[in-house]
């Protein structure tokens, strides 16, 4: 299959259409009003700096029910304990300032460009991107952000300056996602990670389905 180059017209192909890596289209731009569109359609950029803009939907697509939410007896206990003060949206842009600069040997946070935080710090302006912090002594010291339409969460990058710290805002984030009867969190591809936390495949096909019925502008 072909991958599409966009235009400035506010549109994406459909979806199915991705080649088998998940690669659909190329080019565009970041607006709040494409990404939002992109979003909608389970469509997400991912690129690293000096790339153009690469627009993405995989198959099969990693996703967490928040009902299937798996937390170790360990990391339980660590909870329990309060070492981590967690807020919501008190600090987007170290947050995503902090996902950015974490290096990770798989490596995520590469692609989180000067371009792309500005972007997301857009919608975070607007109420659609959002962050979950977590802290120590007044210090940020882990966190994770992503973009909410509807009932559908999309996680997007996290990061950890003190062990377990993003693990405990992840959980905090999942728990209350629940408690708003949230569908599900989109976690775009699979790692090891997040399917310790629950996380699972589901075809292309049964996430854009769930999308159309959770997700509304």
């Amino acid at each position: 299959m072909p991958i599409f180059s966009l235009s400035e017209r506010l549109s994406f192909p459909p979806p199915h259409l991705a080649i088998k890596e998940g690669l659909l289209a190329v080019g565009g731009d970041l607006s709040v009003e494409r990404l939002l569109l992109a979003y909608r359609n389970g469509i997400f950029p991912w690129y690293a700096e000096g790339e153009p803009i690469l627009w993405w939907c995989p198959d099969p697509r990693l996703v967490l029910f928040p009902d299937e939410l798996r937390i170790s007896r360990s990391l339980k206990k660590i909870i329990k304990q309060k070492r981590f003060h967690i807020t919501f949206d008190r600090d987007f842009e170290s947050v995503i300032r902090g996902c950015a600069e974490t290096k990770r040997s798989y490596g995520e946070g590469t692609w989180i460009t000067d371009e792309m935080r500005d972007a997301y710090c857009a919608l975070h302006r607007q109420g659609y991107a959002h962050s979950v912090e977590a802290w120590q002594e007044n210090q940020l010291v882990g966190g994770l952000y992503g973009v909410s339409l509807g009932r559908v969460f999309f996680g997007e990058s996290m990061f950890s300056r003190a062990s377990n710290a993003s693990k405990v805002a992840f959980v905090t984030l999942v728990q209350t996602l629940k408690a708003h009867h949230f569908s599900l969190i989109d976690c775009q591809v699979k790692t090891a990670h997040l399917m310790r936390f629950g996380a699972r495949e589901i075809p292309r096909k049964v996430f854009l389905e769930t999308l159309d019925r959770s997700t509304c502008l």
